[in-house]
């Protein structure tokens, strides 16, 4: 497909830091849409569930990129609406929510080479009718072209709280104050990283979502993608 054919297929970015609820609310504005999703902070979290299944977990950075480059993604939902993320085949959503797999990814993600990696790949996730694209620097550097930019954030907090009863629901025994600690070092090197730092984009319509439903965050994108 040439450049001006992708121009016209439109992308809605939903940026913002960890624990903010964005891949929840790109699922489903995406669902309501009928368009593509792409959850980049995934692919990040699969270059470390690849790298430590071929056993290279302490691998180079240009090891890593290789990875990165060769990854196989599709992403989807099941019947009840919740994520599955498939990996050269593999159902793989389990592992790459796992805690330590996030503190592996927040890592990876901050490595120049891996970044440059998966940057065409995330690009290749806009197919038509439209792509919702969640992650850090979707609409500042991924798609600069976004229709609607969305920078969801939340307080640090909050993020924790949700996080710790999302572990706590599928039985995973977790402290809250430590919870609340890693968030704060992620967003501490997401935004203090070289490349690409977490901010929103200069265009973007930011959204606090500590206080509002997943569906009232879901609504207000929906009528703002209407009036995009």
């Amino acid at each position: 497909m040439t450049a001006p054919d992708l121009v016209n297929i439109p992308v809605i970015s939903i940026d913002g830091p960890s624990g903010s609820g964005k891949g929840t609310i790109a699922r489903q504005v995406a669902q309501a849409l009928g368009w593509h999703l792409l959850d980049s902070g995934a692919l990040y979290r699969l270059v470390a569930v690849a790298a430590d299944a071929a056993g290279q977990i302490d691998a180079s950075e240009l090891e890593l990129a290789q990875i990165a480059a060769g990854l196989e993604v599709r992403f989807g939902t099941n019947e009840e609406g919740k994520e599955q993320i498939w990996l050269a085949g593999e159902e793989v959503s389990g592992r790459v929510r796992a805690e330590e797999c996030g503190l592996m990814a927040s890592k990876i993600a901050a490595l120049p080479e891996v970044r440059r990696a998966l940057l065409q790949l995330q690009r290749d996730f806009r197919i038509a009718p439209g792509l919702v694209a969640d992650g850090r620097d979707m609409g500042s550097m991924v798609f600069p072209d976004s229709v609607l930019k969305v920078f969801l954030t939340a307080s640090a907090d909050e993020r924790a709280k949700r996080r710790y009863k999302q572990l706590k629901d599928k039985g995973i025994d977790v402290s809250l104050p430590a919870l609340s600690r890693d968030i704060e070092d992620r967003d501490r090197r997401d935004c203090e990283r070289k490349v690409a730092p977490l901010r929103p984009a200069d265009d973007a319509r930011t959204l606090d979502s500590s206080n509002l439903t997943i569906d009232e965050v879901t609504q207000m994108i929906l009528e703002w993608a209407s009036e995009s």
